[in-house]
């Protein structure tokens, strides 16, 4: 009899009895229906896309209705939703088992099949599931479906796997006694699409006609033919496309030839239906749909071929696509979604292949996500606007807030000020604001805002922060300034007013710019000051004039002439200043020297206006005129004393005989000196009127010039006599008075008769009067006429200056209006300087590819200062340092370890020494080979046995598993190729072992790295969007959950839950039910007990029925307070609890959240969010919640259960904190909970504050302190144990998928692999010796790995390529020449030529840098190659950029098509990164301090631990040999004589070179110990002779015996066997 090979085959023997034949039969039932089992498991994997248990376990699996709910979603959504299924993540089945409320996930995989449409036929009880009694029908029901569905297009065609699995007897036996059991019989399944047919149509013999009809036509070949049969009405087909005949012929055809095969296949004798080779109506309608599919996919590729949008919505539109949301007016973004959706995976195929399905539909679904959000982010915007333009500020900082704006963060508090700059933009816009422009302004204003409330908090460290951060926009921020800043910002807001009102960044960068203004004009004037002192001291008036005229000192109006002027009273003011102060060294400030030089500049004005003076005087006297040499005696200047106009003509008598008496012959000499107060003289030129305070080379003075002195003496002497002849004069004036008086009657009276004259004729007079006038009016006018015209040119002159005064005082009054209002232009010049600089630094740090001019601004960014450079110096210090203490270290490690082999050594060598001693007390030919073979035990030790081979590959193991702890991205790619089942095993068993479970500081970081790069890989390569880690399982959150939840994370949730569940648990009177039903049927049962009397109520209501009751609206209400109450006392445990957390989890999230955003950056915050808080609520506290007794947050007695009103509480209680989380209002299913709606609204932004708090943990390297070093600094090596099993298992792994999770062939992982070879097997690294014991499980022993690290040396590769050395010098050029070469793009500024005042800047430039660099430490000096190039001239460093530029074209790293943009843009990728870099210096400082400080640690332990076994190494080989201590005491030394045929004989000699056997006896050799343990001299004698010495150390013997060395020379010739040397040694010497 024949049978099947795993399954249940059939063997060929003589004769088989009944009971055998029964057996067989049962084989074979319990295979198929094992088939059966894996198909419709493979099937529900394809629509699940989820890996299910095997097809052993998927009957158990079944059981809870969670799969099959999933798959009745997938098929009727509306039916099925994911919310309804119960215990979807299946925490509680794997808890508690299987609950009651289970059955409602069978019921809605019903109902989906019967909204379907699926004939009631198939479906199988509730209880055939639930209760397992008959599981053969439920899978009977799983085939009919995926038959059903695949007609309707609706899922894959299941797949026929008989004879095409094996299945273990041990799983066939089981699943036959299983069958027998429950006595069930398998159900048709070959019969299935026959029924579905009979079942669906009206006319069966007709159906069953057609079909075969088909199948004939199929066979035939015949296209037309079969496209004939196809449509006959009673096949009950539909969709039919001519245009496919032929696909359809091709399609059927192979799906008939497939199913003949495995009726064949099948066939055991049984009768067989005609449907078991033909196809079905139902199969023939699914391959007509696939047929359709695919060509409306190909409609669909040829309309995006086409870039056509019209034919791509007709190709979506088409119904055997059946896509969802297709919209019109989104059809261009289905075009580019699609188009590189497809671009995308011809990139990852390597070819082009038609978009899927599911591609499409998900393609269709981004595009609408992506409008629907563009469209959220414009009316965002537009409400934004319609708020500024309101004015309310409270409206307009809530429409910013909005997180469909994408704007940053902003501060209500200050919405004043948002309205007020915003709006003011938008009138300067003159139109609406658009999203980025709104971005830029919201986060300048809120770092604005927080530099003020800085300010008002006086908070200068967060000061600092905000106005350091580029968000600000400002320039040329200084950190030494900063509190500068802080105290003029600190007044400039008193100064505004007692309201505190905020600043403006124009108030900020003008006060930036200020300050700044102000500390370099301060050292400025202390340079200056300082250079003006050197000057006295080195006592020269030119040094000191240069100095005083130096811009920087500020000094006003310093002049050539009056250099010695100055040197002369500053000297002496620092000298008065010197005994002033008693200090010989005291040096002139500022203010002095300033007021030194212009008590210079007046004394030389006074000498001035007195030599002009007394010039003047010599110059009247000349003339001979007395009133003008009075009036020039009178000027001022001069200093005259008792000068009298009536003395005129005295003074011009006296002073001409003064000089008279002085004047002498040829006296023609133009330089006059005058004596001034102070006892200096003042040279004046008579004909240049200039001055000077020294004495002009060469001059002759002339001596006939009076001087100030002889001019006062002359005056003073007539002006005395001038007095006294005035006294004479006093008494003249009574006489004069009388005749005054006299004449004034006189003259009255003769008045007096004139006016009565003129009073008489007064008509006459007047005429006579106006006659008169006109004439002299005519005469005056004709006379101003003629002289007008006789001098125009004058009058045009006068005019011009007329009109130019009355210009230049409209002139000033323009400039003293400015004055006046001065603030508020530099507000206006400020503003505008400060929008162009905000510009330029948004495009700076958000355009990709930012222009030159713009570069060009912030360049000078790049330039180092001090600070910068002595940091450098340090970091290089401690790096350096850093790097010989760890190469140090390593040394001294090697040695202990060498160390450590040779003690090791030393100690098996004294065991196998009494093994051999006990065992072979001679050393003859006949134990020769039993002695090899017992100094050679280690070869059947296992994996820690002392020999070179088992220690390498123990060392390999040590360092590849060292690797994989480290860099997690390798175990993280391995979890992804595996099973999911596999990968839960995987984890629990090797990777948590491999971390010891968290047990320090180091595991636990290292396991959340492991966890942080799995879950940013399953983000990347399995998320699609962002909900499917709500929806799905994914691998990553489910074991991070499930680590963190047991053992100390049950504490922590212990500490949340605890207190607040055993109150809600105590509460005996709390009952809380929300069912309408429910609480109906407690009033009717309550209302029947107290009366006693049958209700008339109904006892079955719908929950509308229910509600129609006041007296269940009560209870509702009531019980609806109580849920809030208790659910408020929860949350508030649950926020106030937010560092309880667990760290891993709190991380966890942070990376949840990184990994979304970076990969949907465009998806609204608030859904990244609620993905989060998925992670820490519902996963995390949320089973906590519901079953506190699963999860010991409370004590329960032994054997006890939480009450039924319990559970129901706190699961009522879960599911609003539910809603809550997840921002989900409650609606149709649950309309009287609509009314907890307010409250979930309420407190759904606490959860996301909750969520917010969660997520801002520190970084892992911060938490647990662990950097590049810890395990260089840590003393005690990490420690793993891990059986033997995992070990292997774990190995074969990495061979298995080492190519795809280390692509690179360099990668380090292959070379680990490749030294530990081929995979071993178990008993290989058990050893033999415990291999042979059969009593235990090998693949269970556990061994210890010391971790260690096979690539630790810290070299790096210091030899750059050169196309990046190349990058780097044309960048430092560019960077020097930018500041000095106009031009818009890089090869025209390259191209124009420099100017002189260019270059002079640019050499001016570099001779600073130079000088800078002479003055920096010798590590920080830039390399030859750099330092070079910058002192070229600027035309040079042009050619130069041309030439590298061509080079780095051909390299391709920049393009000439672009302007060589490329290279622009690295700068401002430099420029942008300075900061950064300071910041990540600073803290590499504090590191490397405090690794240096571990270092210097870890280096004594060596040490210590050095000496240490150096004792113990001489102590043990002091034990060796005893007697050989005895002998150092004064006993004579043991030594031994062998020939060389004595020791051939006992195999310690092999062989001497050139030496006949024959001549052995003739050679001798003594061996005598050494003064030392361990040492020994050996002297080779022939014919008596000595021929040489050798020395033999016993510890080089050990070591060439673990290497594996058997042979070693002893001299140049000598051959000795190194094992039975050994031994020599050890029974002559160290035996007891």
């Amino acid at each position: 009899m024949e049978g099947r090979g795993a399954g249940p085959g059939r063997a060929v023997c003589d004769r088989l009895t009944a009971e055998e034949m029964d057996e067989q039969r049962r084989q074979n039932v319990a295979y198929q229906y094992l088939c059966r089992l894996e198909e419709a498991k493979r099937w529900m994997e394809a629509c699940l896309e989820e890996e299910l248990p095997s097809a052993v376990e998927l009957e158990e699996s079944l059981r809870n209705g969670v799969l099959l709910a999933k798959v009745g979603h997938c098929f009727a959504p509306s039916v099925v939703p994911l919310k309804k299924i119960y215990d979807m993540e299946q925490l509680r089945y794997q808890a508690t088992g299987l609950h009651f409320r289970h059955t409602d996930n069978i019921n809605f995989w019903l109902s989906a099949m019967a909204h379907m449409g699926l004939p009631p036929t198939f479906f199988p009880e509730t209880t055939d599931i639930y209760d397992k009694k008959n599981m053969p029908r439920v899978v009977y029901c799983i085939h009919a479906l995926s038959l059903f569905l695949f007609r309707l297009g609706l899922a894959p065609q299941i797949h026929d796997l008989y004879g095409k699995v094996k299945f273990t007897a041990k799983e066939l036996s089981s699943m036959a006694s299983e069958l027998a059991k429950y006595g069930l019989q398998l159900p048709a399944f070959s019969k299935i699409g026959g029924i579905l047919a009979s079942e669906l149509s009206v006319d069966e013999a007709a159906v069953h006609a057609a079909v075969l009809a088909i199948n004939e036509a199929v066979e035939t070949g015949v296209v037309k033919d079969t496209l004939a049969a196809l449509q006959n009405p009673s096949a009950l087909l539909g969709n039919l496309r001519e245009p496919l005949a032929g696909i359809y012929q091709e399609l059927l055809a192979q799906a008939k030839m497939e199913k003949a095969a495995s009726a064949r296949n099948r066939d055991d004798g049984e009768s067989q239906d005609v449907y078991d080779r033909y196809l079905t109506q139902a199969e023939i309608q699914g391959h007509i749909n696939r047929v359709n599919v695919l060509g409306a996919l190909e409609a669909v590729d040829d309309a995006l071929e086409r870039q056509s949008p019209e034919a791509l919505l007709e190709a979506l539109r088409d119904p055997a696509l059946a896509l969802r949301g297709v919209r019109r007016d989104f059809v261009d973004r289905y075009l580019g979604q699609l188009s590189a959706d497809r671009e995308q995976q011809a990139q990852d195929l390597g070819l082009l292949e038609l978009l899927g399905k599911d591609e499409v539909q998900a393609g269709v679904t981004a595009a609408n996500l992506k409008g629907d959000w563009e469209q959220a982010m414009l009316q965002a915007v537009g409400r934004i606007n319609r708020a500024l333009q309101r004015g309310v500020a409270r409206d307009t900082v809530k429409e910013l807030m909005s997180p469909e704006a994408q704007l940053p963060p902003v501060h209500p508090e200050a919405s004043a000020v948002y309205q007020r700059e915003l709006a003011e933009l938008q009138r300067q816009r003159q139109g609406e604001l658009g999203q980025e422009e709104l971005f830029v302004a919201v986060e300048m204003l809120s770092a604005v805002v927080l530099i003020n409330q800085a300010l008002q908090a006086g908070d200068a460290s967060g000061f600092w922060n905000s106005l350091a951060n580029p968000a600000t926009g400002l320039t040329e921020v200084e950190g030494e300034n900063a509190q500068r800043y802080f105290d003029a910002l600190v007044r400039l807001q008193q100064a505004h007013g007692l309201g505190g009102a905020f600043l403006s960044w124009n108030d900020l960068q003008a006060t930036v710019s200020r300050v700044n203004a102000q500390v370099q004009e301060e050292n400025d004037q202390v340079l200056a000051v300082s250079l003006i002192n050197e000057a006295l001291d080195q006592g020269s008036p030119e040094k000191t004039l240069s100095a005083l005229l130096l811009p920087a000192a500020h000094l006003d109006d310093v002049r050539l002439p009056v250099a010695p002027r100055y040197h002369l009273l500053l000297v002496a003011a620092r000298r008065r200043k010197a005994q002033r102060t008693g200090d010989p060294g005291a040096v002139l400030w500022l203010e002095e020297i300033r007021r030194e030089v212009v008590s210079a500049n007046q004394d030389t004005d006074a000498a001035q206006r007195m030599a002009l003076g007394v010039a003047a005087i010599n110059q009247a006297m000349k003339e001979g005129k007395a009133a003008q040499t009075a009036r020039v005696l009178r000027n001022p200047a001069v200093g005259l004393r008792g000068v009298l106009p009536d003395c005129a003509d005295g003074y011009q008598r006296a002073l001409e005989g003064v000089m008279a008496r002085k004047r002498h012959p040829g006296d023609a000499a133009f330089w006059v000196q005058h004596d001034m107060k102070d006892g200096s003289a003042y040279y004046f030129h008579l004909q240049t009127f200039e001055g000077t305070w020294e004495r002009p080379p060469g001059c002759c003075l002339n001596t006939s010039h009076l001087s100030q002195a002889e001019i006062q003496s002359a005056v003073t002497m007539v002006t005395a006599a001038h007095d006294r002849q005035q006294l004479w004069k006093a008494s003249v004036g009574f006489v004069t008075q009388l005749q005054a008086r006299s004449r004034g009657f006189l003259v009255r009276r003769e008045f007096a008769e004139r006016s009565l004259f003129l009073r008489t004729w007064l008509p006459a007079v007047t005429k006579i009067q106006a006659h008169w006038r006109g004439y002299r009016q005519r005469k005056a006018y004709l006379q101003r006429l003629q002289y007008l015209k006789a001098n125009t040119d004058a009058i045009i002159q006068i005019q011009a200056w007329a009109r130019m005064w009355a210009a230049r005082r409209r002139y000033r009054r323009r400039l003293g209006y400015f004055q006046k209002h001065v603030n508020s232009i530099v507000k206006i010049q400020a503003f505008f300087r400060a929008r162009k600089a905000q510009d330029d630094y948004r495009m700076l740090v958000h355009a990709p590819h930012p222009p030159l001019s713009v570069v060009r601004s912030f360049v000078h960014l790049l330039n180092q200062s001090q600070r910068d450079f002595l940091a450098e110096a340090e970091l290089l210090r401690l790096q350096e340092e850093v790097v010989r203490k760890i190469r140090s270290n390593q040394r001294l490690e090697q040695d202990l370890n060498l160390m450590d082999i040779k003690i090791g050594l030393l100690v098996k060598s004294r065991i196998t020494l009494q093994e051999v001693v006990s065992h072979c007390k001679k050393l003859t030919r006949k134990n020769k080979e039993q002695l090899s073979e017992m100094m050679a035990l280690d070869k059947q030790k296992g994996l820690k046995s002392l020999s070179k081979e088992k220690r390498q590959k123990l060392e390999a193991y040590q360092h590849l598993f060292y690797l994989l702890q480290t860099q997690p991205v390798y175990l993280a790619k391995l979890i992804f190729r595996m099973q999911q089942n596999k990968t839960t095993k995987f984890m629990e068993s090797v990777i948590f072992s491999l971390y010891n479970y968290a047990s320090n500081g180091r595991e636990a970081y290292l396991l959340l790295q492991l966890f942080r790069t799995a879950l940013q890989e399953e983000v990347r390569s399995r998320v699609e969007r962002p909900q499917d880690m709500v929806t799905g399982s994914p691998t990553v959150v489910r074991l991070v959950v499930k680590f963190y939840r047991n053992g100390r994370g049950q504490s922590a949730l212990r500490e949340i839950l605890g207190k607040v569940t055993q109150d809600v648990l105590e509460d005996k009177m709390l009952s809380v039910h929300t069912d309408p039903v429910h609480i109906y049927k407690s009033w009717v049962n309550q209302t029947e007990a107290q009366t006693g009397q049958r209700s008339h109520l109904p006892y079955s209501v719908t929950p509308e029925q229910a509600l129609s009751h006041p007296e269940v609206h009560r209870r509702l209400d009531i019980s609806l307070r109580s849920l809030l109450a208790v659910t408020d006392k929860f949350l508030v445990a649950i926020i106030s609890s937010v560092d309880q957390i667990p760290y891993g989890m709190r991380y966890v999230a942070k990376v949840l959240k990184m990994a979304l955003m970076e990969k949907f950056p465009r998806a609204p915050e608030n859904e990244i969010y609620k993905v989060v808080g998925n992670l820490l609520y519902y996963r995390f506290l949320n089973p906590a919640v519901v079953a506190p007794d699963a999860f010991d947050v409370v004590a329960v007695a032994a054997g006890g259960v939480l009450a039924a009103r319990q559970r129901h509480t706190l699961g009522a209680v879960a599911q609003l904190l539910q809603h809550a989380a997840a921002g989900k209002a409650f609606s149709g299913e649950s309309p009287h909970l609509r009314v907890l709606n307010d409250y979930v609204e309420e407190t759904y932004p606490k959860f996301r504050r909750f969520v917010c708090r969660a997520c801002q943990v520190p970084e892992a390297e911060e938490r647990f302190a662990v950097d590049e070093y810890s395990d260089m600094v840590a003393v005690a090596k990490p420690v793993v144990y891990i059986t033997v099993g995992e070990l292997v298992n774990t190995h074969r792994l990495l061979l298995e998928h080492q190519d795809h999770i280390a692509p690179d062939p360099r990668d380090p992982l292959h070379e680990l692999l490749e030294d530990l070879g081929e995979l071993p097997a178990v008993p290989d690294l058990v050893g033999e010796n415990v291999a042979e014991d059969g009593s235990m499980d090998l693949s269970k022993l556990e061994v210890s790995l010391t971790l260690t690290n096979k690539f630790a040396g810290l070299e790096t590769d210091a030899d750059d390529t050169s196309a990046q050395s190349l990058l780097l010098s044309t960048k430092q050029l560019l960077a020097d020449i930018l500041p000095f070469q106009p031009g818009d793009s890089l090869p025209g500024m390259l191209s124009l030529p420099a100017s002189r005042e260019q270059e002079a800047a640019h050499k001016r430039l570099m001779c600073r840098r130079q000088a800078h660099e002479a003055q920096s430490p010798e590590p920080l000096r830039r390399h030859r190659s750099l330092a070079a190039p910058s002192l070229l001239p600027l035309p040079e460093k042009q050619r130069r950029i041309v030439r590298n530029l061509r080079r780095l074209e051909s390299l391709g790293m920049v393009s000439a098509s672009d302007g060589y943009q490329g290279l622009v843009d690295e700068l401002a990728k430099d420029i942008r990164s300075l900061h950064r870099h300071r910041q990540r210096r600073k803290a590499e400082l504090l590191r490397l301090r405090a690794t240096l400080r571990g270092l210097d640690a870890k280096t004594t332990f060596y040490e210590e631990q050095g000496d240490y076994y150096s004792q113990y190494l001489r102590a043990c080989l002091g034990h060796l040999a005893p007697g050989l201590r005895n002998a150092a005491k004064g006993r004579r030394q043991p030594c031994l004589h062998y020939t060389a045929a004595q020791l051939v004989e006992k195999g310690v000699l092999v062989e001497i070179e050139d030496l006949p056997s024959s001549h052995f006896r003739n050679v001798i050799f003594d061996i005598t110990p050494g003064d030392e343990a361990g040492k020994f001299e050996v002297n080779a004698k022939f014919l008596g002779v000595d021929m040489e010495r050798f020395q033999l150390h016993y510890q080089d013997l050990l070591q060439l015996q673990y290497e594996g060395v058997a042979v070693m020379k002893l001299f140049s010739k000598a051959k000795v066997n190194v094992n039975l040397l050994i031994f020599l040694l050890n029974k002559k010497f160290f035996r007891k």
